[in-house]
This record gives structure tokens, C-alpha cells and sequence, in this order.
């Protein structure tokens, strides 16, 4: 049914044990994943024609930002590795989330994407949003939320 999973992170408890369940769900159905976590995106600020951070600002907070990423990701690579189950890692830069999930899914060519929900509910809904829910909203493949 499934072949190739989208499984977004931001490496909280919750999005860790979401992996944990993807990955029994693509061992049990002999799935692939694609873990993906979104990485801010440092815009160059200028003021009146001037940088406002030194140039190597910029790389450093990329490189930094990567490095973070890495340390979300591989140890859910290794983790679904260690079940038998083929396993890569994505980062991308984007403006928000919920955009950089959906293009990655169509970018891997994937046909599912596993994703969890943090269950946010009344006011903390409305002014923190739930990406779960643009994601559901936006994305032209199946979405399956844990919870």
C-alpha cells in the first residue's frame, strides 16, 4: 500500500515516539522512510545598504542549524536501521514547516506522510497553530497523525 514514508520531527518526546511507530508501521507493511526535520531559514538583514551581521554570520547559524538537525535525525536513521527498515535523513531550510514538509514529501516522491499532533486545543491552537493541521490542509498525499 505504502512505499515510501515522509516522517517529519522536531525532535521532541513526542515526535521521537511517532518514529518509533512509523517505523514499526513501514517494518510491518516493508515501507521506506524519509525523517525530515525543518530548519529556520536566515534571511540577510540590511539596513540603509549595510549587513547587519558580519558575512560569516549566516554560515554559522546554517551550519549550526544543520548540525542540530543531524543530531534530531540520525539517531532515527540508525533506529529504523537496527529494525530492518530502510531509512534516510532530509533537512531543508523554509519559511514555515508545514511548507517545507509538504515539499519534501513531493521532492522524495513520498506517498505517505506519518507525522504526529501535538494536541494543542482552544487559545494555545489559535495563537501557536498547529502544522499537523496545515499540513492536513495543504498536502495532496495521504497524511496519517499519531497520537
Amino acid at each position: 500500500m505504502f512505499k515510501h514514508l515522509l516522517v517529519p520531527t522536531d525532535g521532541s518526546e513526542l515526535s521521537r515516539h511517532t518514529a518509533a511507530k512509523a517505523i514499526a508501521f513501514a517494518r510491518e507493511t516493508g515501507a521506506r522512510i524519509t525523517f525530515f526535520t525543518a530548519l529556520p531559514d536566515f534571511p540577510v538583514s540590511f539596513s540603509e545598504g549595510y549587513g547587519i551581521t558580519d558575512p560569516g554570520t549566516r554560515a554559522r547559524l546554517v551550519a549550526s542549524a544543520e548540525a542540530q538537525g543531524r543530531a534530531i535525525l540520525d539517531p532515527l536513521v540508525a533506529a529504523a536501521s537496527a529494525e530492518g527498515v530502510v531509512a534516510s535523513a532530509v533537512t531543508a531550510a523554509c519559511d514555515t514547516a508545514h511548507e517545507g514538509i509538504i515539499a519534501t514529501a513531493g521532492a522524495h516522491a513520498c506517498d505517505l506522510i506519518f507525522m504526529a499532533s501535538h494536541g494543542r486545543r482552544g487559545i494555545g491552537a489559535l495563537l501557536l497553530g498547529s502544522e499537523t493541521q496545515k499540513v492536513l490542509t495543504h498536502s495532496k498525499i495521504p497524511v496519517l497523525v499519531h497520537r
